[in-house]
């Protein structure tokens, strides 16, 4: 990205933080700069500009590095829905809508599937909460809009993969561990994991499980076995003699019987891995089954880390709600693919950022009916934000004016801001 351009995109950032509607021309508003361009350079930026949102993804999880742990970095990705209006936009097309489908009923609405690749980190500022900080990003097109728009048609497990080697390759001295629902933890993906990347999903209850094969006796006739003995699937599992243990997950204390083996699926014959089946004794939850191919860990270490992948949730809530990922109007094929990747990139920037430096000026509001809120949530770390941009612009302004500086306070107060 060359310097005119970026100067553009750093504006149209900073515009996007405190429009009410976030589009390219809503930023300029905010932004202050209406009127000295063309809007057409700053939609450009998203448009017909030559930059990689793939690389700028990996930058930011060059950020995002100092934050990790020593040692594995956990990753989650999933698909969320982005309802858009018009049949020009590129890529739009009927997908499953989760908010207003029930378990009877399914409801499909017409907008964008992204697939998206997180970062899963946890702050100091924020004990006992993970987030996960979107890097890399696929839109995923269904067969009537490939067709239109004449690519191949892939899946979307098909597409988590591609985004799985791009950070794989970029970082082979690093180790990887994914994290994602059922809907990706197939063969597509399990049979094609990057060497240095481990996965845990969910699977379901009538897999079919074998052991590995047998050694060859040397002169024995016929074909070598794939698969080994038949072993019970999940559900027979359960049939079992199992554990009950308490499991500290989802904010609560779940206690659960679970049978945990170390069996091969029967598509993917020559991969290991940890299986447990649980079965809920309280909340009146169905029974499930999960996998890891770290066959090392212990049954309890497989659920309690995959129940951070809700965390990724919190992430696509967050950025519909606070930062307008439903709203941008671009329609071109390139305008498409950037501007609402961009927006959850911007997420993920807040959330570096008052690691770094925010932390230190948050102020909780002062609730006495709301006593248990002692962590900031995005939305507290992105009023904070403004908060200390106002700040800066507000006491340039004071000073220009000689006004005294206790002014200040006060409408920071008025605009319901922490400070």
């Amino acid at each position: 990205m060359r310097t005119p351009c970026f100067g553009s995109f750093v504006t149209v950032l900073t515009g996007w933080l405190f429009a009410p509607r976030r589009t390219i021309t809503g930023a300029l508003v905010a932004a202050g700069v209406a009127g000295q361009r063309h809007h057409a350079a700053f939609h450009r930026v998203f448009a017909t500009a030559r930059w990689s949102l793939d690389e700028m993804g990996l930058i930011v999880f060059g950020l995002i590095a100092p934050l990790l742990p020593p040692g594995t970095v956990k990753l989650t990705f999933d698909d969320t829905l982005a309802r858009k209006r018009g049949k020009k936009v590129f890529g739009v097309g009927m997908h499953h809508d989760p908010l207003l489908s029930t378990r009877k009923h399914k409801v499909t609405s017409w907008g964008h599937s992204w697939v998206v690749l997180s970062v899963v980190v946890a702050l100091p500022s924020c004990p006992g909460r993970v987030f996960s900080l979107p890097i890399l990003f696929r839109l995923y097109l269904n067969k009537d809009a490939s067709v239109r728009a004449r690519r191949t048609y892939k899946k979307r497990s098909e597409l988590a993969l591609q985004l799985l080697d791009r950070v794989c390759a970029a970082h082979p001295e690093r180790r990887f561990h994914a994290f994602a629902d059922s809907a990706y933890g197939g063969e597509t993906v399990l049979g094609y994991l990057p060497t240095n990347c481990d996965l845990t999903s969910r699977m379901t209850l009538s897999t079919r499980l074998h052991a590995l094969p047998p050694v060859r006796v040397p002169g024995t006739n016929g074909r070598p076995r794939k698969r080994g003995a038949r072993l019970p699937s999940p559900e027979q599992m359960l049939k079992q003699r199992g554990r009950r243990v308490t499991l500290a997950i989802y904010g609560r204390h779940d206690r659960v019987r679970l049978v945990e083996t170390v069996a091969c699926r029967y598509r993917v014959p020559g991969r290991l891995l940890k299986i447990v089946a649980i079965e809920p004794l309280v909340g009146g939850r169905p029974v499930q089954a999960f996998y890891s191919t770290e066959i090392d860990q212990t049954a309890e270490e497989v659920l309690t880390e995959y129940a951070g992948r809700w965390s990724i949730e919190e992430t696509f809530q967050a950025g519909k709600t606070h930062l307008g990922f439903e709203e941008p109007q671009g329609w071109s094929r390139k305008a498409v693919l950037r501007t609402a990747p961009v927006v959850m990139l911007l997420y993920s920037l807040i959330v570096i950022w008052f690691a770094r430096a925010g932390y230190t000026l948050y102020r909780p509001l002062v609730r006495p009916w709301y006593p248990t809120k002692t962590r900031a949530s995005f939305a507290d770390m992105l009023m904070t934000l403004k908060c200390a941009c106002l700040r800066e612009e507000v006491s340039a302004r004071l000073a220009k004016a000689r006004l005294p500086e206790n002014l200040l306070e006060p409408l920071l107060r008025g605009l319901q801001v922490p400070m």
